[in-house]
């Protein structure tokens, strides 16, 4: 039986399906239209953005960095290109292998491995480290010839940084050396230096180059570059230029610092030779030294460990942080508190038996027998301890803080310098922050005789002292001690004058002052330096000192010969030149050497012939030769001579706060220690 076909219900049902293929195909279309508009329109930008991301690169252009150049245009830090053999740890499987391979063809040492593994652990976040520096011609020839068997090293092209002067300068001009990832962490937190930081790897460290970053670092540039779908460069696509950094120039006279430095020899001590109108810092010495050099490109374990281990402490900025009684050129200041605050004339004599008695304490002079009658000149001439004993007892050790805080002593002075130490100018309040015992925290009589003559307490830095002395020459007014005198644009060498402090009128006494400096010039003409000064062409004035590093038994004679050379006293001398219009003023302490007018004040009469007659002493370390152990990297040198000094720690005669022996002691020109805990 055929069945018959019904056609109207065919036709429904094709109808049907057509419909919802038609609705099926449009819902589709719709989609892709919405997901063509999700991505064309409202997110145009954002895959824009990708697309260029792939199909271009943006590299940082690392600028230039500034030079720092003397008062005379001498260069004292400056740049130049070589290439880097770098090694990326996160593409390397056995560095230790990969190394000893390429040892077979450039020339690794075991300093350069010591160094590599040095900067990988402490900057862990940078993505290559150098496994050697300034490779020659050859040797970048060599690697690239055989570059395909290295992944993860590659040669590349660096500027670096060099101090042409070797160790000369070195605790001021500071270094540079590769951001850490401390450093790193600090750039990122920092929204308005993070982008310039793009592609730098080096940054300051110490000194100079840290202090005035910003100013030498410059300004990043950027390149756009067209790349392959394999990252090769096809086309420089836009560049906007790296602006070089801005060079510092500095107030200081680099052949006179590197004559003071030799004439030094192997001492330790510090110095500072300022200006007295200006607060420029013309020389500041701090002794031992060491070649900044080293720590350019990280330096290696072995010279680390010489340097920071070593007794003579080479890295420690002495004018900044070393702490010292200032001895005997206390005096002049005491001299002048009394006049200013009306406790002494300058005719006002004592006369001197050759001790001070307080209570049942005697406090002995340096001369035996006394000085006989001693007014204010010949207390200073003289350098008379029983007079500053009685004058201490008269003033208080409460006045005599509040004369000298103005003054800088125990103060921060502010010099464009990091690590500065303030030291101790005690007083009353001083002693009751100071101890937490409070047996400990009252103030004895005793203790402020110490005080007059720059002992006891006293601890300060040479920075403060020659602060002081300065303001001393200029009639009592103080400026502001500073290195950099002004900015140079490197591209127009326009100059900008850094903006100084304002300057500071005591408004002293002019007859005050002039008492004080009448005496002074007493010291070189008759007094304890007259020797250094004989038949000078111009007038100086000045004070030797010598300050006590340890203490010794009462009764007992001071003996050099018989205390070991880090114990014995420290030589100081503070002065300045013409006397009458000083240009220059200094103040300076040869450690443990002695009598400052055998040791300090020779250094001081060859400084001022340099300054003022333009009298040359050639140093025994020349320019070309510091030069040339610097850039033929001949620095292990450096450190052995400093390791091979003395061997114990100055820091032992370096202290913020001074105990005060049990005793006293009686030398020639120096001052004494005073027990603590005597009663009037």
């Amino acid at each position: 039986m055929t069945t018959l076909r019904n056609t109207e219900l065919e036709l429904i049902a094709f109808r049907l399906r057509i419909s919802v293929a038609i609705s099926v195909i449009v819902v589709v279309f719709g989609l892709l239209v919405l997901r063509l508009a999700w991505l064309q329109i409202i997110h145009h930008h954002d895959y824009l953005t990708q697309s260029e991301d792939n199909r271009t690169s943006v590299i940082p252009l690392t600028p230039s960095r500034g030079l720092i150049l003397d008062r005379n245009g001498v260069v004292l830090a400056r740049n130049y290109s070589a290439y880097t053999l770098e090694i990326t740890p996160s593409k390397v499987k056995n560095i230790e292998a990969v190394i000893d391979d390429l040892s077979t063809f450039i020339t690794i040492t075991a300093r350069d491995r010591s160094r590599f593994k040095k900067l990988s652990k402490d900057s862990p976040k940078l993505s290559s480290f150098p496994i050697r520096t300034r490779l020659d011609d050859d040797e970048v020839a060599k690697f690239t010839a055989q570059r395909y068997r290295f992944k993860g090293v590659e040669v590349q092209a660096r500027l670096f940084r060099q101090y042409p002067m070797g160790e000369a300068a070195s605790h001021l001009l500071g270094y540079i050396g590769r951001i850490s990832e401390k450093d790193a962490l600090r750039i990122e937190a920092d929204e308005d230096i993070a982008s310039n930081y793009l592609g730098t790897e080096y940054i300051g460290k110490d000194g100079l180059e840290k202090r005035y970053e910003s100013v030498l670092h410059g300004k990043t540039g950027f390149e756009t570059v067209e790349v392959s779908s394999h990252g090769s460069p096809i086309r420089t696509l836009s560049q906007t230029t790296s602006l070089p950094g801005n060079n510092l120039i500095l107030s200081i006279d680099i052949e006179l610092q590197k004559s003071i430095e030799s004439w030094y020899g192997d001492n330790r001590g510090a110095l500072v030779a300022l200006d007295p109108a200006t607060g420029e810092v013309l020389a500041m010495v701090s002794k031992p030294n060491y070649d900044p050099n080293l720590f350019v490109e990280g330096i290696d374990i072995d010279n680390w460990k010489a340097l920071n281990e070593s007794l003579d402490k080479p890295l420690l900025n002495r004018p900044l942080a070393g702490l010292y009684p200032p001895g005997s050129t206390y005096k002049p200041f005491m001299a002048l508190a009394a006049l200013t605050l009306g406790k002494r004339t300058p005719e006002q004599s004592i006369a001197d038996p050759g001790y001070f008695m307080l209570g049942t304490h005697r406090f002995r002079d340096d001369k035996a027998g006394g000085h006989g009658t001693v007014n204010m000149y010949r207390s200073i001439v003289d350098s008379c301890n029983t007079y500053y004993y009685i004058l201490a007892n008269d003033l208080g050790v409460d006045a005599i803080h509040d004369f000298m805080k103005p003054l800088g002593f125990g103060q921060i002075t502010g010099i464009d310098l990091d690590g500065e130490r303030a030291g101790v100018l005690p007083s009353t309040e001083w002693k009751r922050k100071a101890y937490k015992n409070i047996s400990h925290q009252k103030w004895y009589a005793g203790e402020t005789i110490s005080i007059g003559i720059g002992q006891g307490y006293n601890s300060f830095t040479m920075l403060q002292l020659a602060q002081a002395t300065a303001t001393l020459a200029n009639q009592g007014i103080q400026q502001s001690p500073h290195l950099v005198v002004a900015t140079e644009d490197s591209q127009t060498n326009i100059r900008t004058p850094i903006v100084l402090k304002p300057k500071v009128d005591f408004k002293f006494k002019p007859e005050h002052v002039e008492v004080i400096k009448r005496a002074l010039i007493g010291v070189n003409i008759e007094g304890t330096s007259s020797g250094a000064f004989r038949n000078t062409p111009y007038q100086a004035a000045g004070k030797t000192g010598t300050a006590q590093a340890i203490g010794i038994k009462k009764d007992a004679r001071y003996n050099a010969s018989k205390i070991a050379e880090r114990y014995r006293d420290h030589a100081l001398y503070m002065a300045f030149a013409p006397a009458d219009k000083p240009t220059i003023a200094l103040a300076m302490i040869v450690e443990n050497a002695g009598f400052g007018a055998q040791s300090a004040a020779p250094i001081a009469r060859k400084i001022f012939d340099y300054w003022l007659i333009g009298k040359r002493e050639m140093p025994i370390s020349t320019t070309n030769n510091a030069t040339n152990n610097t850039v033929n990297n001949t620095v292990n040198n450096t450190v052995n001579n400093t390791v091979n000094s003395t061997t114990n720690n100055t820091i032992n005669n370096i202290t913020t706060v001074r105990k005060i022996n049990n005793n006293s002691t009686t030398i020639s020109d120096k001052t004494q220690s005073v027990p603590t805990g005597i009663k009037p």
